[in-house]
């Protein structure tokens, strides 16, 4: 970054794609004085997320009104006066009362920081502070936010998305500190998943986690969903239901050790890329063999939901019979969710051309098993995923 002190540390590994997909990404409130330090965080960010700029907070109150972002950033040297008479400034708009703000400082110890501390949706940023620290904190006010909103669902799905949101955040703390992931856990936080599956009442947990910004969480519960109640339509029941929400929760974790630039990157990975972007099954199997009890099928949903049937998957190249009918109705649930997930380079497909995209994949995907896909369980898509 130019100049002597940067508000920020970032690398040129992370400089946002310069071709990227048009989808609608979470709005960015930025004020902050200095036009440099602006310009660089919303070039940071971009990739995430739409960032307007404003050098006065007076100036961008008529424009914040009529627009509320997901979150406001205030640096501590904002016009007019001081980050701490823009926060108060800001809060006294009905419009902006509950917008979620992070503040940026040098001292946290400071005015500045202790009014944000008592702000109900105010959060401290230290500075110098690295991009990472910086999308973790804006992240962490856009899911706040969601998360919230959850209380207004029916109980069971709730406590099915607060308890496997829960459980997926305790996991990137164990995989970060090395530590085994405790299935007891898994399974606790998937057992209301199960039972809204089961009562045919599941919708609203796919719904619930529409703009939650955590994609691999996101994804994870779509697969855990639908795996469930693809094995709850063929007549899977008690704990060989279980391993099937539960295999989909955890099938995706090594993801947490691949580079954010590789996992996010618009556009077609290179070779290498790719090469990356693959490990992520080596280190999942990793991770859950640090648990000695994790069920064989939970492992096998993890280890092979990208195998292909023609033997072109990844990454043992298993094909026809070493394949068996979990790691056949993995496949098609993984990559049905992914066509239809919404990401930050791309908008979400619509489950009728994801299915006849994986019509196509007749030599990938098990037909059988695809059709009674479609036929049983299509209906889970209507309504639940993003238009």
């Amino acid at each position: 970054m130019a100049g002597p002190t940067p508000v920020f540390t970032t690398s040129p590994s992370m400089a946002p794609q310069a071709a990227q997909a048009k989808v609608t990404k979470p709005l960015v409130g930025l004020i902050d004085g200095n036009p440099r330090h602006a310009a660089e965080i919303a070039e940071a960010l971009s990739q995430f997320y739409t960032v307007e700029t404003f050098t006065d907070g007076r100036a961008a109150l008529s424009t914040l009104v009529a627009r509320p972002p997901a979150v406001i950033i205030i640096d501590e040297n904002a016009p007019p006066g001081n980050g701490r008479e823009v926060l108060g400034l800001l809060r006294m708009a009905p419009a902006l009362v509950a917008v979620p703000v992070i503040c940026k400082m040098t001292d946290p110890e400071s005015s500045f920081g202790a009014d944000t501390r008592k702000d109900q949706h105010g959060s401290v940023l230290p500075k110098p502070f690295k991009r990472s620290q910086l999308l973790a904190a804006i992240s962490a006010k856009v899911n706040r936010t969601i998360e919230a909103a959850w209380e207004e669902i029916e109980p069971v799905q709730k406590a099915a998305l607060q308890n496997t949101v829960d459980a997926f955040n305790k996991i990137a703390e164990l995989i970060e500190t090395g530590e085994p992931i405790p299935y007891k856990n898994v399974k606790a936080s998937c057992e209301p998943l199960n039972q809204a599956v089961r009562s045919g009442n599941y919708k609203d947990i796919l719904k619930g986690v529409r703009g939650h910004d955590n994609y691999s969480y996101v994804h994870s519960l779509r697969v855990a969903t639908l795996l469930s109640l693809f094995g709850n339509t063929i007549g899977i029941k008690g704990e060989d239901l279980m391993t099937l929400s539960a295999g989909g929760l955890l099938h995706d974790v090594g993801k947490m050790d691949i580079p954010n630039e590789v996992l996010n990157k618009p556009g077609k990975l290179s070779e290498e890329e790719f090469g990356v972007m693959k490990s992520h099954v080596t280190h999942t199997s990793n991770h859950l063999a640090k648990a000695l009890d994790i069920p064989k099928g939970a492992i096998i949903i993890a280890e092979q939901h990208h195998e292909k049937i023609d033997g072109t998957g990844y990454p043992k190249g298993l094909k026809g019979s070493q394949l068996n009918e979990l790691a056949r109705m993995s496949a098609i649930v993984d990559v049905f969710s992914a066509l239809t997930d919404r990401r930050v380079y791309k908008p979400p497909m619509p489950p009728e051309k994801a299915m006849e995209i994986m019509t196509g994949m007749k030599d990938g995907l098990d037909q059988n098993l695809l059709a009674l896909f479609r036929g049983m369980l299509m209906e889970a898509a209507q309504g639940t995923w993003d238009a």
